[in-house]
């Protein structure tokens, strides 16, 4: 939901240089706020994202307001698009603009496999940032190598936006994970539901014999439930891949990790590539989960800051849900089952059953949600 587009192709006209693949340069005079930029002052646009309530990059922030900041903007209700490209020395420019619409059919016909000239009117535009605020594999050709611009002239100038670190599993990590899923909930699920249908046959082949990494073959427990995760009450907790480190003991699939979690799910890593499908293995990570669904549950209440309860469309009948708190993510299909990422339990992804208590609190989230 909301994450960046590569490969788009168009100019922007500013007053600070600028970005793009394969772009045809536009002459179009700018707009009476502007003065028109010559050839060095385009931006060679490489990628598009939305910044709205209903879409943005779940790197910059749990909610809205928060990826607003990050960016130095208001929250303006209607929201942002956000054009990152180059200049003509290969300076990395952000350029933020008002014309939501046009930067989500440029997207849209990217996801189509369709070229679109992204080029928005000069008077559209709010700010044009130095630096991009999330992490671009790809570079305009013909100009040298992405790079921070050189600003150290301007005492007056803004801090050069940057992406969050990747070094190691944090909120950021924890989101982008989420995102993730979203954009990828069939594979996931049917990954999920592969790796119940292997742990059911390695238990009857193996009758509960250790099958390495900490792995136990026929020791059935369940995915935690909406209502008692890892309590008496409620479905059994259990131990993941069993190292506790969220490392798979498989191989790569696809740049996705794989292996075995105690009889339930696929091994998955974000953003390393090794994680794991687990349930809670401890009493902490169990109290985590029910500490997470129980804020959830809050925002029934007292209902959280734009953005932080997103709704897509899934199906006629289904909503795909992303919700964000301190700490923890959560996706979810209002039909089916939801997965969670917590902060405090790096590169795994927990299941939460459908139980009895589950429909009603993703059909509230709904309810509350910003829709795309």
């Amino acid at each position: 939901m909301g994450e960046p587009e590569d490969a788009g192709a168009g100019t922007v006209a500013t007053d600070l240089p600028g970005t793009g693949q394969e772009p045809v340069r536009t002459d179009e005079p700018a707009g009476e706020d502007r003065p028109a930029g010559g050839e060095e002052d385009a931006l060679l646009v490489l990628t598009a994202a939305l910044l709205t309530p209903a879409q943005f990059p779940g790197a910059l922030g749990d909610d809205f307001p928060e990826a607003c900041g990050r960016l130095r903007l208001p929250p303006l209700p209607h929201g942002y698009g956000l054009i990152l490209g180059q200049d003509g020395a290969g300076a990395r420019w952000t350029v933020v603009v008002d014309d939501v619409s046009l930067v989500a059919v440029a997207i849209a016909s990217w996801d189509c496999g369709m070229e679109y000239e992204l080029t928005p009117a000069p008077r559209a535009i709010v700010a044009t940032l130095p630096g991009w605020p999330l992490a671009l594999a790809v570079a305009a050709p013909g100009v040298p190598a992405p790079h921070d611009p050189d600003l150290s002239g301007d005492p007056e100038a803004p801090e050069i936006l940057r992406p969050p670190s990747v070094s190691g599993w944090g909120p950021a990590q924890r989101r982008l994970g989420a995102d993730e899923i979203s954009r990828q909930w069939s594979t996931w699920r049917a990954e999920f539901t592969e790796g119940e249908e292997s742990g059911a046959e390695e238990g009857a082949a193996e009758g509960g014999e250790r099958t390495g990494k900490g792995t136990t073959a026929g020791d059935r427990t369940e995915p935690v439930t909406e209502e008692g995760a890892g309590t008496e009450g409620g479905a059994r907790a259990a131990d993941g891949d069993g190292d506790g480190d969220g490392d798979g003991d498989g191989d790569g699939d696809g740049g996705r990790g794989r292996g075995r979690g105690r009889g339930r799910g696929r091994v998955t890593s974000i953003p390393e590539n090794a994680g794991a499908f687990v349930v809670p293995g401890s009493e902490p990570t169990a109290a985590s989960v029910r500490a997470a669904l129980a804020e959830a549950r809050a925002y029934l209440d007292a209902p959280p800051p734009p953005g932080r309860i997103r709704s897509a469309f899934a199906s006629e009948e289904a909503r795909l849900l992303r919700v964000d708190g301190p700490g923890w993510s959560l996706v979810a299909r209002t039909d089916d089952m939801a997965f969670v990422l917590l902060d405090a339990v790096p590169g795994e992804v927990i299941p939460v059953e459908r139980g009895p208590r589950l429909p009603a609190l993703l059909a509230g989230l709904d309810a509350l949600a910003a829709r795309s």
